[in-house]
């Protein structure tokens, strides 16, 4: 099955991608994770995503499509793949469209849809804490570590990026409904989206998605 999973930042999307690719047995495409990889590695491309990143600015189509036409080369996507982070604007689905015809693949079967209060996504964002070692994640109202700004899993430093700051949040927020949102639009012509409400706990926001899956199988 080919997947794409959407919904502005803070909406859970890594949460519940991570679940679903274990249900379905496909892949987990971020391009999230590909570009902190790169920055991690301080590569020129790397560079280049961190200042983008930095303002809360989306990342140049001719490098991220680049990133996900590889990605999607790969043996393991034969079955399928769960798109998280791309396609973010209609040129980017348009490329997609392209990329997958490209490559004999099918056009998406299915694009879930998270939504969530634009007031409960500012305050999960800004509470989000990382671990500098291990990249584990925290929250400072919602899952806090047991000691303040220490890893539970390894005891390394926790801090905030530079993309979870309120000032940055809102502009992401902002760019997501300027360029991002519309994509709900070209992807509804098809009659493939299913929209599930991100507000739940984690395991019911799981649950509707499981049943999305199950009526598209």
């Amino acid at each position: 099955m080919r997947i794409l999973i959407m919904g502005p930042p803070g909406a859970g999307k890594g949460t519940q991608a991570a679940r679903i690719a274990s249900f379905c047995e496909i892949p987990h495409i971020s391009t999230g994770d590909i570009f902190r990889t790169e920055i991690k590695e301080s590569s020129e491309l790397g560079k280049k995503i961190k200042s983008y990143l930095d303002t809360g600015k989306l990342v140049p189509d001719e490098v991220t499509v680049m990133v996900i036409k590889k990605r999607l080369q790969q043996p393991d996507c034969s079955r399928g793949f769960l798109l998280d982070g791309f396609p973010r604007t209609i040129p980017q689905a348009e490329a997609l469209d392209g990329i997958l015809i490209g490559l004999s693949k099918n056009r998406l079967d299915l694009v879930i849809n998270i939504s969530v209060d634009a007031q409960v996504l500012l305050e999960r964002l800004t509470g989000r804490r990382v671990c500098r070692n291990c990249g584990d994640t925290y929250h400072i109202l919602y899952q806090p570590p047991q000691k303040d700004e220490i890893c539970d899993r390894c005891g390394g430093d926790l801090y905030q990026r530079s993309d979870d700051t309120a000032e940055t949040v809102s502009n992401r927020l902002d760019v997501y409904q300027r360029q991002t949102a519309p994509l709900l639009e070209y992807y509804q012509k098809r009659d493939i989206v299913q929209e599930v409400n991100g507000e739940l706990s984690i395991d019911q926001v799981f649950k509707e998605i499981e049943k999305v899956i199950r009526s598209i199988d």
